[in-house]
């Protein structure tokens, strides 16, 4: 078999399973959701378009939305394990099977980049200064967002852990670095900088030891990367449980001790343990974070609560998917655990975090002055109600699917 064959064959196995399950998705209301936040997001940018805050940071923004969608580079490969064996013969040939996952990553991530990018040119030829044309814009995000890329895969094929992280973060500084130069400067000091850095970046990644083909990388990555869109469609409708990324973080390895060693606690101290690990509790930090800046940044107009609530029921729809952890563990088979141990353990750990973003999420719209206070203490409360109307549905929810089981 061919090799660009055997990887259109593995795309389509791996999205026949996916799509299916998108009827669910759309039904649970997600379109009608994301329908009113077009609408919504479009009358405020409208509006703050028309009304910009005198000294604003309108290039710092600029960067913080630009600069992350330019660095981030990944390609799906659809590895599988067999390949380290069935595969290996055919090194020498096997540009072919990733040269189409290399151009689709590149061109799928640069289509969200320049969205972004036409969403925030308004507010890119209000901030003043230096403003370069929009296709030359276009063109030198492209190059960077390929350098970075190339950057990725030369990542991938790193031999040692530590190396692939420490050229991992050069990528960024370089990539980000140049992006600020190119939204600060003049096109040709610009361009001299971008062409100095990118040479030095490029003869820097040939001096670590690398394979041919990292297949055991790209396996892994290929594992978190299924493990992610699962994870999504978790959060709307039963799916078969995928294996996720475990990500060592020692500075919370002592989370979840505490808890008394009883069979009742069981599931706890499991599910703790696996949200402390997981890609789960970046994405809630990050989610955290943006939703802190947002509500505190517009807390004294109605935008602000509405933003606050938005991102509470978000942080909700997220931690949701923990009820889905180790459903299919088979220890409750052989050890002695109370019947509906899981299902309390998710519930409590999901209700407790809930409420701990809850109030995290308002605390800039109490801390920052200038605020109605009846619109921030209100704002509490009902994210308060959210937070419990949420733990209700969970647990009428989830009452109800294991009486189905």
């Amino acid at each position: 078999m061919e090799l660009r064959t055997l990887r259109s064959r593995r795309k389509a196995a791996f999205w026949g399973k996916v799509l299916p399950f998108l009827p669910y998705v759309f039904q649970s209301g997600v379109a009608v959701l994301l329908l009113l936040l077009m609408i919504a997001f479009s009358a405020w940018y409208t509006a703050f378009l028309q009304q910009i805050p005198p000294g604003l940071p309108i290039r710092w923004i600029l960067l913080a939305l630009w600069g992350p969608l330019t660095v981030y580079a990944g390609f799906r490969t659809y590895a599988q394990p067999a390949d380290v064996i069935f595969l290996l013969p055919q090194e020498t040939k096997i540009s072919a099977y990733l040269a189409p996952a290399f151009r689709n990553g590149l061109i799928f991530k640069l289509i969200g980049l320049y969205i972004v990018v036409l969403l925030a040119w308004p507010l890119y030829q209000r901030g003043g200064g230096i403003i370069h044309p929009l296709w030359l814009m276009l063109l030198v995000l492209l190059l960077l967002k390929a350098l970075s890329t190339y950057g990725a895969w030369q990542e991938q094929r790193i031999t040692g852990s530590r190396a692939r992280a420490g050229f991992r973060y050069l990528r960024w500084c370089f990539i980000l670095l140049m992006t600020a130069a190119w939204i600060w400067q003049p096109a040709w000091k610009s361009a001299l900088f971008m062409a100095l850095v990118s040479l030095n970046y490029v003869l820097i990644l040939r001096f670590p030891m690398k394979y041919k083909v990292p297949w055991d990388n790209l396996i892994a990555a290929e594992r978190s990367s299924a493990a992610r869109v699962m994870l999504v469609l978790g959060w709307f409708v039963d799916v078969p449980a995928e294996g996720q990324k475990v990500i060592r973080r020692r500075w919370l390895s002592g989370v979840g001790n505490g808890i008394p060693w009883q069979p009742a606690e069981a599931y706890r101290y499991l599910l703790v343990k696996t949200f402390v690990r997981s890609e789960l509790l970046g994405i809630v930090l990050r989610l955290t974070l943006l939703g802190m800046v947002l509500a505190g940044w517009n807390d004294k107009s109605w935008l602000g609560p509405v933003l606050y609530l938005l991102f509470v029921f978000l942080a909700g729809t997220q931690l949701a998917s923990l009820r889905q952890e180790h459903r299919d563990s088979p220890a409750a088979s052989f050890y002695p655990l109370p019947a509906g141990a899981r299902k309390a353990a998710a519930l409590r750990l999901c209700s407790r975090l809930l409420l701990a973003i809850t109030v995290l999420l308002w605390l800039p719209m109490a801390v920052i002055p200038g605020g109605d206070a009846v619109l921030t203490f209100g704002s509490l409360a009902a994210g308060l109600l959210l937070a419990f109307g949420l733990r209700s549905n969970w647990a009428r929810k989830w009452r109800e699917e294991e009486d189905d089981e």
